[in-house]
């Protein structure tokens, strides 16, 4: 069986503790800028799971936007692990962007 995608398993393993996410692509909810487009934000994720080599989890963002729901996924080809917003008046999904970095989230 192939790998499992390494910043999923960081995620995987750092949680429930704040993670601290770099997202590519990101919009609202995506976190503060940074270089190239990319943006942070630190997540408390409540579960995190693989079935094989697909990633899913659920959580909130502690440092903005702590009303909206979030939403971690893998891609179908499994190279990327993706990011979605759900607001609290919002129906549906929205993508945030891809992470691209994760890291503990120490003192937050």
């Amino acid at each position: 069986m192939a790998d499992l995608h390494p910043v999923a398993k960081r995620i995987h393993n750092v949680q429930p503790d704040p993670v601290r996410l770099t997202v590519e692509g990101s919009g609202e909810g995506g976190g503060d800028e940074g270089d190239e487009g990319a943006a942070s934000g630190v997540y408390r994720f409540d579960s995190t799971e693989f079935f094989q080599r697909e990633f899913r989890g659920e959580g909130t963002r502690v440092d903005a936007d702590t009303d909206a729901a979030f939403r971690l996924i893998s891609s179908e080809d499994y190279e990327r692990i993706l990011l979605g917003r759900q607001g609290p008046e919002e129906e549906g999904w929205r993508m945030v962007g891809e992470v691209v970095a994760a890291e503990r989230a120490d003192g937050e």
